[in-house]
């Protein structure tokens, strides 16, 4: 099982990179598989807290179902928006203004969380006390693959991560 810390451990700047742009705001959006087959997309929160990806639901959501059944998931940070005043060049630039630094995308497999005495120190760190969400589901991200997408210049970057195989850029022009 790939975790948070074994991504930060083998990339450490791409994995600060990736931090920083799927930290940049609270919402994220997450890809599961519906029973029959077909595809669910859900507004949800993630958050690297030691050296896990924890995300969660509501007591029986439809997408805490669609993880129990088929633990397969794609995780989306938060897109880059541009405002009337911004230019394509400068959306996807590292340190340009209001600029998360790129796209991330996380995919992989959920495993559930139940033994709270796994849950408490992470609602802990999320300022919760141990009793939060007592009835909510709990999931930690097998990670299988991690990508950054940014425009440098004229080009599409995208750096991909896979456990064991480390960082591989693509460009496109």
């Amino acid at each position: 099982m790939a975790s948070w810390r074994e991504v930060a451990e083998s990339a450490p700047e791409f994995a600060t990179r990736v931090r920083e742009s799927f930290e940049s705001h609270k919402h994220k959006t997450i890809a599961t598989l519906r029973k029959d087959g077909s595809p669910r997309v859900s507004g949800i929160e993630a958050y690297v807290v030691g050296d896990e990806l924890w995300f969660g639901s509501m007591p029986g959501a439809l997408k805490a179902r669609d993880l129990r059944r088929d633990p397969r998931f794609a995780l989306h940070g938060p897109p880059v928006l541009l405002g009337a005043a911004d230019s394509a060049d400068s959306a996807g630039s590292a340190g340009s203004a209001g600029s998360s630094g790129g796209d991330t995308k996380l995919s992989g497999y959920a495993v559930e969380v139940t033994d709270r005495d796994r849950i408490t120190p992470m609602l802990a760190a999320r300022g919760f006390g141990p009793d939060a969400f007592s009835e909510s589901h709990f999931f930690i991200a097998d990670i299988r693959g991690v990508v950054l997408t940014r425009i440098e210049g004229s080009a599409m970057v995208m750096d991909l991560w896979r456990p064991g195989q480390g960082v591989r850029r693509l460009e496109r022009v």
